[in-house]
């Protein structure tokens, strides 16, 4: 069965998409809905996942809303100019592997990297989508009875500036980048999340 795809929009509240994933994985451990994608542009946020705390890795916060999350890893800053995919799915058997379903966010990362020119591809010793030794892409996960939530943020012409209030995913802020970065221009933004869209639909399961 093909993804369900609910389009969030763009300048959205994390607490408005937080919500809705909750709902979501509450009716598809119930079995009430199928695979869900929703696809979001934030308004600024910094989230902690379970590896970090506020007092240890966020340096600035310069009033911005710091939530703790149920995802896997770090700290990290979602806003303007990125966009976020949280794929509600259930992994059945055959599939049941964290690690893959990281890597296979992953993947489509690389891949609508690749559809726009920038070349991408993983660290061996760090999650996530890299091009130029920078992370364009941060992943990170939850699952509950086999039901993964939470999903990936790809930096399209985010203000790399927002990092610098934070460690993000525990490095230096500069090791950050954005597809405009490596292109010199941003690609549209409609554009990438309709790739990103079909990429994540040929990989996930469903």
């Amino acid at each position: 069965m093909p993804l369900i795809v609910e389009d969030l929009g763009r300048g959205v509240p994390y607490a408005v998409a937080h919500a809705r994933q909750k709902e979501l994985l509450a009716a598809r451990i119930a079995d009430e809905v199928g695979d869900t994608l929703l696809l979001v542009e934030h308004t600024p946020v910094i989230t902690l996942g379970r590896r970090r705390t506020a007092a240890d890795n966020v340096i600035a916060p310069e009033g911005l809303d710091v939530v703790e999350v149920e995802r896997g890893g770090d700290v990290t800053w979602h806003g303007p100019g990125q966009l976020v995919a949280y794929p509600v799915v259930y992994l059945p058997e055959g599939r049941q592997d964290l690690h893959r379903h990281l890597a296979d966010l992953e993947e489509a990362c690389i891949r609508t990297c690749a559809d726009f020119g920038v070349e991408a591809g993983r660290d061996e010793r760090n999650t996530g989508a890299w091009a130029s030794g920078r992370k364009i892409a941060s992943v990170g996960i939850a699952c509950r009875r086999w039901v993964c939530w939470h999903g990936l943020a790809l930096n399209i012409d985010p203000d790399l500036a927002s990092f610098e209030r934070i460690n993000p995913c525990g490095f230096p802020a500069e090791i950050m980048t954005s597809m405009a970065r490596e292109l010199g221009a941003a690609p549209p933004f409609d554009r990438v999340r309709e790739r990103l869209t079909t990429h994540l639909g040929e990989l996930l399961p469903g």
